[in-house]
């Protein structure tokens, strides 16, 4: 084939994927216009990865089938023009044709790219990559006022771009976001290190990050688990073309059981570049215990194409409709349990602060971390206002899921709030995907930069169309 021939052809690819995604904006502007005046906005889509209740919404909602897929990739400058509510599985399984990837992609198959960037996301590149909203060149928003704006970091409406992230839909919703890529290798060679204390791994989580390598090998991806205070494990991986053998994490065997040992030395292992992306998916991290998902006679008859957190949402949003949960409890005399799902980032220096206390007052098992930095400091001010992490500073997401007894008399979400209060003590911030529970002053601190919220609410939806923060994340309207 020429390389005029293979000209034509990506131009033309690009051509038809823009024409439909027009068709996708034009459908989703249609229906906000038959949404009656005094009616909220919201997006008319069946699944969700938020774990807050909301109330029911009578209103028509937001069109968004037609933004679902990749636009277009350009491989010479490694980025990508995707839909807002492209899932980063649909994403992934274009950008790898190209050896290429997301610079960030969110541990779960059906994580959207909107979604990860207006809501916030994490995964094991994020000590060198950040967060998804820091690859982003410039993106697309429907606002409240029924407009479609292009915000860039340096253009006119810089402003909405830096307050987008963390706003859950309350500025707006993304159409189209044009993001950076990076260069992948076909496979990921693993390095799971134990740890017999938890100040130990704090410190050399932060060698790792400082150095990128550990014991003179590259680290390009780092995440760990606890499970105790004495046990628990950093995972290194380190991108490679070197053919081998690779393991399989979507069939019987189960990812978080793999890196357990009892060797003083790292236990290896390797993965396809795809198997590594979704190492997390098939058992939605270890949450697929609690469906029975992990039990070795179960698993073998459990389908496999449900093997995947998608599916496991479907399960919890049974759950939560018929609460069937609290009446396995109350059938043993029991009180509902309380769900703790929820994402932490504190400074590095305090990860095993926290670890200790969570350990000790919340009974959950195992523990996700996952260091971050921010890429882009955008000068010595704090860049994204609305999750005001500092700039030049190492953090540590700390992810646990589950749910806890509760007591007679105890005060709704006691758990989720000592975990708010002990967050705000060592400086660091909760996510807003799930229960929240903080005084309305006291989250306006937090997470309004100031002024900031209110002068983008004012600026991007004049006529409150859209909840605002707190009403989404706390009040769960």
């Amino acid at each position: 084939m020429s390389l005029l021939g293979k000209a034509g052809r990506t131009t033309a690819v690009r051509e038809s994927g823009f024409a439909a995604h027009q068709a996708g904006v034009d459908r989703l502007l249609a229906s906000y216009r038959a949404i009656p005046p005094d009616a909220n906005v919201r997006l008319a889509k069946k699944t969700s990865n938020l774990f807050r209740a909301r109330a029911k919404n009578t209103a028509p909602g937001l069109d968004v089938s037609g933004l679902t897929q990749v636009i277009a990739v350009d491989r010479h400058n490694k980025t990508a023009d995707v839909a807002g509510m492209t899932t980063y599985e649909d994403l992934v399984a274009v950008t790898l044709q190209y050896g290429l990837a997301p610079l960030v992609v969110p541990q779960l198959k059906t994580i959207t790219l909107g979604g990860a960037v207006t809501g916030l996301g994490i995964e094991s590149t994020s000590f060198r990559n950040g967060l998804p909203h820091e690859s982003v060149l410039e993106i697309d928003v429907l606002t409240g006022a029924g407009e479609i704006i292009t915000a860039t970091p340096d253009g006119e409406y810089a402003d909405l771009f830096r307050g987008f992230p963390n706003s859950y839909g309350t500025l707006g919703y993304s159409t189209r976001l044009k993001i950076q890529l990076e260069a992948v290798e076909p496979y990921v060679a693993l390095r799971h290190i134990r740890f017999h204390e938890l100040r130990e791994l704090e410190t050399t989580m932060a060698q790792i990050i400082a150095d990128r390598s550990y014991a003179g090998e590259r680290v390009d991806y780092l995440d760990g688990v606890v499970f105790t205070a004495d046990e628990s494990y950093l995972v290194l991986g380190r991108q490679t073309d070197e053919p081998g053998p690779v393991s399989d994490y979507t069939d019987m065997d189960i990812f978080y059981r793999s890196i357990q040992h009892d060797s003083n030395e790292p236990k290896r292992d390797r993965l396809t570049i795809s198997d590594y992306l979704w190492r997390w998916d098939t058992d939605w991290f270890w949450c697929s215990r609690a469906f029975g998902a992990q039990h070795p006679k179960i698993r073998r008859l459990w389908p496999k194409q449900y093997r995947r957190s998608s599916f496991y949402w479907k399960l919890i949003g049974l759950d939560q409709k018929y609460h069937i949960g609290d009446r396995m409890e109350a059938r043993q005399g029991n009180l509902p349990r309380e769900r703790v799902v929820q994402d932490i980032e504190v400074p590095i220096e305090r990860t095993a602060d926290f670890l200790h206390w969570f350990l000790r007052e919340i009974p959950i098992e195992p523990i996700w971390l996952c260091p971050l930095r921010l890429r882009d400091s955008g000068g010595p001010e704090r860049p994204w206002p609305l999750y005001p992490l500092e700039p030049d500073r190492t953090y540590v997401n700390v992810g646990f899921w589950s749910a806890v007894p509760t007591r007679p008399g105890q005060q709704e979400g006691a758990a989720n709030r000592a975990i708010e209060k002990q967050v705000s003590a060592l400086d660091g911030h909760k996510s807003l995907y799930s229960d929240s529970y903080y005084e309305q002053d006291e989250f306006a601190e937090l997470y309004y930069g100031g002024k900031t919220y209110a002068q983008l609410k004012a600026t991007y939806d004049p006529d409150s169309r859209l909840l605002d923060l707190y009403s989404k994340a706390v009040q769960r309207k």
